[in-house]
């Protein structure tokens, strides 16, 4: 599903913020990417969703060469992804739940087939009762809540998430933990970047650790 070989990425000028990234994701499979604060979690994301370009080395996506992919294709492959940022990016003009159904929505299922679905992952999420409620208005945590709830509500065949247990309450987290573990026992591919050690010793997932710029592949646990 996931291929990276020797892959480095500088910003401008820069030292390399990536060296030598070298590994491989299977279908169906659960990692936890582990490091240091700076050590490139985020920019290793983002490269995995396309969103930014390496300086050298190959990455393939689905089988797909990165490079060798036009706009069009790789907002494609995008669509069979789900992420969930670090800054939420909920759309402000919708409320909860149309951020959340929105993935549906943009796939152009109708409303009457998906209407439940959202709900019920919202009452899951323990945000039911903010379904109706604007960004402007929700606390952080729930703000991230709704992100992680929109990012999985369509079942992609990969979730990405920076950090989603990081403005959340043990309970919460532990919650939504069991989520991402459903929807890897459904299919999907999960890498989860987090700090958070307990929520990982919880889970016998291999870690993919960064550290200065390179990364180890590590046992679970």
């Amino acid at each position: 599903m996931i291929r990276f070989d020797n892959v480095g990425l500088r910003y401008g000028g820069g030292p390399e913020i990536l060296r030598d990234v070298t590994f491989h994701v299977l279908p169906g499979s659960f990692h936890f990417l582990t490091g240091p604060s700076g050590a490139g979690k985020t920019t290793l994301l983002r490269l995995l969703f396309m969103s930014l370009r390496p300086t050298r080395g190959l990455i393939f996506i689905f089988g797909e060469n990165v490079a060798e992919l036009s706009p069009g294709q790789r907002a494609g492959l995008r669509r069979r992804i789900g992420i969930v940022f670090q800054d939420f990016r909920l759309l402000e003009h919708l409320t909860t739940w149309e951020n959340v159904a929105l993935p549906l929505r943009v796939m152009g299922k109708r409303e009457s087939d998906y209407r439940d679905d959202v709900t019920d992952l919202l009452h899951w999420v323990g945000l039911g009762e903010r379904m109706n409620a604007y960004p402007e208005i929700l606390s952080g945590g729930e703000k991230q809540r709704a992100a992680i709830a929109r990012a999985v509500i369509a079942r992609p065949e990969m979730l990405l998430a920076d950090e989603p247990t990081g403005n959340v309450d043990p309970a919460i987290g532990n919650r939504l933990l069991r989520l991402f573990v459903e929807l890897n026992r459904l299919g999907t591919s999960v890498i989860i970047a987090t700090h958070d050690y307990a929520l990982m010793e919880q889970l016998d997932a291999p870690r993919l650790a960064l550290h200065e710029g390179q990364l180890q592949v590590r046992a679970g646990r």
